[in-house]
């Protein structure tokens, strides 16, 4: 049964937290059996990471990406039996590579390695200190759009997660996203902050990485998806193998218009998004694009009985 209602959403990098996935893999077999396919795919303990840490292993990007596709991918799997089939999946940056798993695109194996890749060649093609990202709170797309271009002064900086009417994340050279920071706060933002990551992300800065990942994608087997794809980039559906290569491409340097495919999916009927995989964000950015939609979450034990819970009066 395909419910006309639900799309599934899968978290990106950020939602990470030591001890992720853990009570999920003790009491689902097919949860733990999905930590230890991450670990062969890996060749090392990716489980062990994410159960017990270290926090700042944890928070290296090329260890990030996988560990949060495999709590995204474990809880899916533990509760997937017992929800109805959704009729569309989104995932946030990373969080876009789980929504494929789910829809059959590629395998969790092949995900998990290019996705350890995706992050490694992220990290590596701006030198640390070179680029920095910032959140833009209570201030519009189009004035942080301006904002970044006056700010950039030959340098890049750009709109990188649209994520609600509320949040704009920007990205670029260091040195220009300080300047639209400042911006933004001169010109009425509620607030304007630097983030704690490792490279800037979704931003011109990001077309080596994205180079290096093409090669990579164009080698991993791809099928038509199951339930069409909301993707980033486009904030379109993408059911078709080839455009979805071509998505998860352009993603790497393309702005994640998440704002955008939440709307596209109300528009299409959903009235129920399910949040898979580690924290709240995504649950958190839905009350600020449309807080008359239902937004669950699984990513532990106790919120999968509680959405189970949910839904079971719902029905």
């Amino acid at each position: 049964m395909i419910n006309s209602e639900i799309a599934l959403i899968f978290p990106g990098q950020g939602s990470q937290l030591v001890g992720m996935g853990k009570d999920l893999a003790e009491k689902y077999p097919v949860a733990r059996q999905t930590f230890e396919e991450a670990d062969e795919a890996l060749g090392y303990k990716l489980s062990q990471l994410c159960f017990e840490g270290p926090e700042e292993q944890l928070r290296l990007t090329e260890i990030t990406q996988p560990a949060i596709l495999t709590v995204s991918i474990a809880a899916l799997r533990a509760v997937e039996t017992q929800i109805p089939k959704p009729c569309f999946v989104a995932g946030h940056s990373l969080g876009e590579y789980s929504a494929h798993v789910a829809s059959g695109t590629f395998s969790f194996a092949d995900a998990v390695r290019t996705v350890r890749n995706r992050g490694k060649y992220m990290q590596e093609a701006v030198p640390v200190g070179v680029g920095a990202m910032a959140a833009i709170l209570g201030m519009d797309l189009e004035k942080v759009a301006g904002v970044c271009r006056d700010a950039a002064q030959g340098e890049v900086c750009s709109p990188a997660n649209i994520n609600s009417p509320e949040q704009v994340v920007i990205s670029g050279n260091t040195a220009a996203v300080e300047r639209a920071a400042k911006f933004a706060d001169e010109r009425g933002a509620k607030r304007a902050k630097l983030l704690p990551v490792s490279a800037p992300f979704h931003c011109s800065l990001m077309k080596p990485a994205q180079d290096r990942l093409e090669e990579d994608l164009k080698r991993i087997k791809m099928n038509k998806p199951v339930y069409p794809v909301a993707c980033n980039v486009d904030a379109e559906l993408a059911d078709d193998d080839l455009r979805v290569l071509d998505t998860l491409v352009r993603q790497v340097t393309g702005s994640v218009k998440w704002d955008q495919c939440m709307r596209l999916l109300v528009a299409q009927g959903v009235e129920t998004f399910i949040e898979v995989g580690p924290g709240k964000v995504l649950c958190g950015l839905m009350r600020q694009i449309d807080r008359s939609k239902t937004c669950l979450n699984v990513g532990d034990e106790g919120s999968l009985k509680k959405t189970l819970e949910t839904l079971s009066q719902k029905a």
